[in-house]
């Protein structure tokens, strides 16, 4: 790849190509797949699959971790997922195109995984509450908690983490399919990881679409007031403000 001028050319291609996509794509869940899995995924020969999966690897858009005689392949860090994130947040806002078949669309928008966390009116709930109860507060690179919103995350089993995180505590992130941000980062993942355990949400098998169960929605709503997965249109209702400092 050039090493003169911006580099986004070059990660740009990568995703453009239609089978490295999909491969992407399937990894927006988090899960580590192989080139075999990934190879029918996309839809291409698995020596086809190889070529893709080297170059994205070259790209640091993946990473790969050898267990035993497979080589499980998943996206290289959050931020790959965010830039992905992202790119569906234009690619839904075209008027052309090839759309998501209705029912997939349906349960892609109500509940999934965005890489580590959630995302669909899952995710935007959650983010839409915090913010209305006041348990958000804007911070340097993303929200902190007040002291409300600490108490919301242990209610839920989730604790704040002993050390500082790499990445932002919490963040906003631009959900595609509702215009609108989900909540994302450290402690964002470790709700989700909190939600699984308890089986509070349930995975779909070979999808990123997940299921809040009637006990996660009774968990949910009981922490956190004012949580409601299936929450009218945003114009329809006007979320709280995010004060501004307090971490």
């Amino acid at each position: 790849m050039s090493t003169n001028g911006p580099y986004l050319a070059e990660i740009a291609h990568l995703m453009g190509d239609p089978a490295r996509a999909n491969m992407l794509h399937a990894l927006m869940d988090g899960r580590a797949l192989t080139a075999k899995e990934l190879a029918f995924l996309a839809g291409v020969a698995p020596q086809t699959a190889s070529g893709h999966l080297g170059k994205l690897m070259q790209g640091g858009l993946l990473a790969v971790t050898v267990q035993g005689r497979h080589r499980y392949h998943r996206l290289a860090g959050p931020e790959v997922a965010q830039a992905l994130e992202g790119l569906m947040v234009l690619a839904g806002a075209g008027t052309g195109g090839r759309r998501l078949p209705a029912r997939v669309g349906a349960e892609l928008s109500q509940a999934r995984t965005c890489y580590d966390h959630f995302a669909g009116r899952l995710g935007t709930a959650i983010h839409d509450a915090l913010v209305a109860g006041g348990h958000l507060a804007v911070a340097e690179g993303g929200y902190g908690l007040t002291a409300s919103g600490e108490a919301v995350f242990a209610a839920l089993g989730v604790a704040r983490p002993d050390k500082p995180p790499r990445r932002a505590l919490l963040r906003p992130c631009l959900d595609w399919s509702e215009r609108r941000p989900h909540l994302a980062g450290n402690l964002a993942a470790a709700l989700a990881c909190r939600c699984f355990e308890t089986a509070w949400v349930l995975r779909r098998k070979d999808s990123r679409a997940v299921t809040l169960t009637q006990a996660g929605q009774a968990a949910l709503a009981a922490a956190l007031p004012g949580f409601l997965c299936d929450a009218p249109d945003p114009a329809d209702a006007p979320v709280g403000r995010v004060p501004e400092a307090i971490v």
